[in-house]
């Protein structure tokens, strides 16, 4: 915890809005996308999505295979606590609609399913979408399964499984957006985003969670920025944003969203 603060004052210190961006393509994001504030009526059912995990009380056995919570140490959780403590927050899950909306993607992978937060939030935006989500733990991925179809989330298909296994299959596929939001460790972490970026095209985007998890995994977040296949990163402290686009000089951002 204190390796975050420190690194959130860091951040806080070189970070900046959209006055202090030069690229078109990132002032458009951060101005029409991050920095939205327009009232979208699906935001409702992302909202009574997470309202009603909060008022679940069913019990999983949560098998962590990777970083695990801070949080929550006893492998038997409630769904409730899952969602308080680990969950995709309302703010985050409406930025994943946002993003979803703007950059329109038609393949979507997301390494962590959870409980469905931002699946569910991916989903509503674009029905049309192909997502593909992989869950480690098989109990919370049949909870998520079930109440994903509760909400008639039905272009999603779960899959369970290792993530190191289950993106070695999906090595032929084509992703628009890749969300990296489980195993906050750091070798796993550049593991699968090497494997991924034979998916990658010159507009795809990453996106990677809690990038100031750790010490280690805020290494493999600048292990990632250096990489010559990547142009363009945005650090938004919870998020690390990676773009691909060959016609950009290679620039990272640190921007408040």
């Amino acid at each position: 915890m204190f390796y975050q603060i420190k690194q959130y004052i860091r951040f806080l210190i070189k970070s900046t809005n959209q006055h202090g961006v030069h690229s078109p393509f990132v002032y458009n994001l951060v101005t029409k996308c991050f920095y939205d504030k327009s009232f979208y009526n699906d935001y409702k059912s992302i909202a009574s999505y997470k309202k009603a995990l909060l008022k679940n009380k069913s019990c999983i056995n949560v098998t962590d295979l990777g970083a695990g919570s801070r949080s929550m140490q006893h492998k038997k959780r409630y769904v409730y606590q899952i969602a308080k403590n680990a969950g995709t927050t309302n703010k985050r899950a409406k930025l994943l609609f946002r993003l979803t909306r703007y950059f329109k993607p038609k393949n979507v992978l997301e390494l962590g399913t959870s409980l469905g937060i931002g699946t569910h939030a991916i989903s509503i935006e674009n029905p049309n979408a192909n997502i593909i989500t992989i869950e480690g733990c098989p109990n919370t991925s049949k909870f998520a399964s079930l109440f994903l179809k509760d909400y008639s989330i039905t272009n999603t298909n779960l899959v369970t499984g290792n993530f190191k296994d289950e993106i070695e299959k999906l090595k032929t596929n084509t992703f628009d957006f890749v969300f990296f939001d489980g195993n906050h460790q750091k070798e796993a972490t550049i593991h699968y985003f090497e494997t991924l970026l034979k998916t990658s095209h010159n507009d795809s985007v990453f996106i990677f969670d809690d990038i100031y998890w750790s010490k280690n995994m805020t290494e493999a977040w600048n292990t990632i920025k250096q990489h010559p296949q990547v142009t363009v990163t945005i650090d938004t402290f919870y998020w690390g944003f990676v773009f691909f686009r060959k016609e950009q000089n290679k620039e990272h951002f640190v921007i408040r969203a």
